[in-house]
């Protein structure tokens, strides 16, 4: 990515992007060119393998829209490869703690700042192609912390704090599961905990994000801050778009 783009990913306005699961070159090309900001490739628990990624990457290859991998895992290996093959930035699960983001942050910098392994042919280089003259050029990936549980939220300032994390964003799915299946541990209700991210992101000068399934999902975020939202998924786009149609033909 050239400078332009990251300086694109960082500038403070509403970034919108969608969740893709199934893993479809198509599907992603067709987001690309339905106009979102970015596009999150889900390794976590999504259909598609890590196989699959390369051949949507390249599916999106030339639009505007940015590349974001949700790794299955902080591990160093699955950060390496994603990168190396082109993802713009990362999503990182399971974020509980300034440490763990710290950990994130190794895994994806170069020295001096991290300790990420170097290939000049790497496809994110054209494969040697654009190897840039002087490598003190080449700009940070896009980090995003995820935080869904309730160390996470009581962490979120000193996550925020990191250098080289850029949002903390939201699951909202594991969040409210881990305050329902953890009731004497949670201090704060669901939209508490997103006041809490929220003002912990901007105290730290860092965005915040999450997954709005509704409109009213949508609005409630942005009233808080939330600036990164991810509008939907392709599965449930197409659960709701097939039950749409089969709902109006059958009797």
């Amino acid at each position: 990515m050239n400078m332009n783009a990251h300086a694109k990913l960082r500038e403070q306005k509403t970034h919108f992007g969608t969740w893709l699961s199934i893993g479809s070159p198509v599907i992603a090309e067709l987001a690309a060119d339905s106009g979102f900001d970015w596009l999150l490739f889900d390794l976590e628990h999504g259909c598609g393998s890590e196989a699959a990624l390369f051949p949507q990457l390249q599916a999106i290859r030339g639009s505007a829209t940015a590349a974001i991998v949700r790794v299955g895992a902080p591990h160093p290996d699955l950060v390496l490869r994603a990168l190396d093959w082109g993802a713009d930035g990362l999503m990182v699960p399971h974020i509980s703690s300034g440490a763990e983001a710290e950990a994130c942050v190794q895994a994806a910098h170069y020295p001096p700042r991290g300790r990420r392994g170097l290939s000049r042919s790497a496809r994110a280089y054209g494969y040697g192609l654009r190897w840039p003259a002087d490598p003190k050029t080449i700009q940070p990936p896009l980090l995003m912390a995820q935080i869904e549980t309730i160390e996470g939220v009581e962490h979120a300032p000193d996550i925020a704090r990191v250098e080289g994390i850029d949002v903390l964003f939201v699951g909202p799915a594991d969040l409210n599961f881990d305050l329902q299946a953890r009731p004497a541990v949670a201090v704060r209700n669901y939209e508490d905990c997103l006041k809490r991210v929220a003002a912990a992101a901007a105290s730290a000068g860092k965005a915040c994000g999450i997954l709005a399934r509704t409109a009213a999902d949508l609005h409630s975020a942005q009233g808080l801050g939330f600036s990164w939202l991810a509008l939907n998924s392709d599965l449930s786009i197409l659960r709701e778009g097939f039950r749409q149609v089969l709902g109006q033909t059958k009797p």
